[in-house]
């Protein structure tokens, strides 16, 4: 056990108890006396209200909360914030445990930051993510964590229907729509697709581990590289580092394209202030078209 978890535990531990001996806690903890002693001392230090000494027992001293599960208002205010705009935006199974986080969060601070929390006046109205968009998403989710394949059943912009098995790597948020961003075993390369174009899905029971060049992070370096090349790239921006994209976005961040349906024969025409120089780059360095920013 981390000595930081050890210490939540005492506190734990003396919170439940009127009188906690040094001998109890050291039996719990599966630890000697001797650190015990040490760890209460530097609880004390840091200005946790634990009562007694060595020999007799400690008890918590009134009106203690929890370190760990103490908000400031602020920060009460800023997780209801959150959660209210999240909620809509998210899977339905994950909006549910944000629900129940928050509660749970809420029933254990002090009366006056509940209070405040709950008077926030702060409200994100829907704007459009069905329920079958959120159930896809909760799925995409899923098979992403355990690294399962997906066999996707799909429209593309141009009405057409597609079908992949795809080793999904991660899901983007643009505001306007979720992608997944998957390697697809069809192109022998990465794709992106629009969660809300996924008519139907099956999670396979097959695995895949990585593979060089086949990663998510591989997918952020590449498009750091075609930013650049095509003048999109910004500092406050940089895929390439970001554990994910969502992280890391540039201010109203214009998602990739529709990758599902990308070809050189096919490709829109970029529609950029200077779209002769934009024109003269390779086809797949092309940034997205701004009047139609999902569909590649």
């Amino acid at each position: 056990m981390r000595r930081a978890d050890r210490l939540f535990r005492i506190v734990e531990l003396v919170r439940g108890r009127r009188l906690s001996t040094a001998a109890y806690l050291a039996e719990r903890l599966e630890v000697s006396e001797r650190t015990i002693y040490r760890d209460v001392a530097d609880l004390i230090a840091q200005g946790v209200p634990l009562e007694g000494e060595a020999g007799v027992g400690y008890r918590m001293g009134a009106g203690y909360e929890l370190p760990p599960l103490m908000f400031s208002r602020a920060e009460a205010q800023a997780l209801v914030a959150v959660v209210r705009i999240a909620r809509d935006r998210i899977g339905s199974i994950q909006a549910q445990a944000a629900e129940n986080a928050l509660g749970k969060i809420m029933s254990v601070l002090p009366a006056a930051e509940r209070a405040a929390a709950e008077r926030l006046q702060l409200y994100a109205p829907t704007y459009g993510f069905d329920d079958m968009t959120r159930h896809m998403l909760d799925s995409v989710m899923a098979a992403t964590e355990m690294r399962r394949k997906l066999r996707l059943q799909y429209e593309t912009e141009g009405g057409d229907s597609s079908e992949r098995l795809v080793r999904p790597l991660g899901t983007l948020y643009w505001g306007r729509a979720w992608t997944l961003v998957a390697w697809c075993e069809l192109r022998n390369d990465f794709r992106s697709f629009r969660i809300d174009r996924i008519q139907a899905l099956d999670t396979l029971g097959e695995t895949w581990r990585d593979e060089p060049e086949q990663t998510l992070q591989a997918y952020f370096r590449r498009e750091r590289a075609r930013m650049e090349a095509c003048g999109e790239y910004e500092p406050a921006f940089d895929p390439s580092r970001a554990p994910n994209a969502a992280a890391n976005r540039a201010p109203n961040p214009v998602p990739p394209r529709d990758t599902a349906r990308h070809t050189s024969a096919n490709a829109p025409d970029a529609r950029t202030s200077d779209e002769t120089r934009v024109r003269q780059l390779p086809q797949d360095s092309r940034p997205p078209d701004e009047d139609d920013p999902f569909g590649r």
